[in-house]
């Protein structure tokens, strides 16, 4: 019953054999294998435009890289006051970006609000010289709330930036998750509603730890700085064919896409079972493998003397994630000894 994080569940046994299938030989270094260019190609397909790729380890680098090649030192990144490149990564995207200025607004259920938007935008006059200017918007999908950005939702937050030399960032961490819930393809959830960059996460959904960062058309010219920057930033694999190869099993035969929809059915189950409990709230609609309860004090000492492991959020409520490999007798469990 560990429902603590997504990233404390096992790899995908399909990804581990791909990494060792990878071990045979010798292949070019630093991105230029073989596996990465199948890899490439694979996403061009998925997200039905040119693009280019570039793996990376961890999601606070894949950010921070991202962000670092579309924002300049004296720019500014609109994102929400909860998301994970302002609360959770030390700093990297100033550090990687120079001192770019992170601006967070407020929004319900951890969603940019189209007025908080509008209103940190009139303040961020173009030109003006005492101001750092708008230059990246940084989506969150799935938020750190669990939810889903809707491509209506992603369309009118990426309009807004339109008007200005602005390029819209996504981080997509749990971007399978999102994305399975919405029903929608991927490019409709991307740079058809007008994402620029994507950082593609794979580690939350069966990766032992691969990430990408994917360049939509409107910034492939960032392409070579994104390699400068995660060379000199000591974040290049000189083996990348390694993650390349988790990326290949992932999105083998829609493996990323079953894998989410496991987590989020298991995560479906759990709020259904903590509702009906008494005293106990859910705080934000269930979008993907995340549940948000606000449950009283003896309930959660009951659970957790159980075995129960989940995370206290900063707001005071219960923070549950669910997996690829979460089975329902688990929810079942947890819902048993909290009755």
């Amino acid at each position: 019953m560990n429902f603590l994080s997504d990233t404390t569940a096992p790899a995908h046994p399909r990804l581990l054999e791909a990494i060792t299938a990878a071990n045979s030989g010798f292949e070019p270094s630093y991105g230029n294998d073989a596996i990465s260019a199948r890899v490439e190609t694979r996403l061009r397909d998925i997200f039905e435009c040119d693009l280019k790729v570039l793996f990376a380890v961890s999601g606070t680098a894949s950010n921070a890289l991202a962000l670092s090649v579309l924002c300049p030192p004296d720019g500014a990144i609109l994102c929400h006051d909860e998301a994970h490149i302002h609360r959770d990564e030390r700093g990297a995207p100033e550090f990687y970006t120079g001192g770019a200025k992170l601006i967070p607004l407020t929004g319900a259920h951890a969603k940019i609000d189209l007025s908080a938007l509008d209103r940190a935008l009139a303040e961020i006059p173009e030109g003006f010289v005492h101001t750092s200017p708008a230059r990246v918007l940084s989506l969150s999908n799935l938020t750190e709330s669990g939810t889903a950005y809707s491509v209506p939702e992603v369309t009118e937050r990426a309009g807004r930036l339109k008007q200005r030399p602005a390029l819209v960032h996504m981080d997509g961490a749990r971007f399978a998750n999102a994305l399975v819930s919405l029903g929608c393809t991927p490019a409709e959830l991307t740079w058809k509603a007008g994402v620029d960059v994507l950082c593609f996460g794979a580690t939350k959904n069966g990766a032992l730890g691969a990430e990408a960062v994917v360049l939509f058309p409107t910034a492939l010219d960032r392409f070579e700085a994104l390699q400068g920057r995660q060379k000199r930033g000591g974040h290049m694999a000189p083996k990348m064919r390694f993650m390349a190869a988790q990326f290949e099993a992932w999105l083998q035969d829609d493996l990323w896409l079953d894998l989410a929809r496991a987590a989020n059915a298991r995560a479906g189950e759990l709020a259904a079972g903590l509702a009906a409990l008494p005293g106990v709230e859910i705080l934000h609609s269930v979008d993907g493998n995340e549940v948000f309860a606000r449950i009283p004090e003896p309930l959660a000492v009951r659970i957790r003397a159980a075995g129960a492991g989940f995370y206290q959020w900063p707001d005071g409520s219960a923070r549950f994630v669910t997996s690829w490999c979460t089975e329902a007798a688990e929810i079942q469990s947890l819902i048993a000894a909290a009755q």
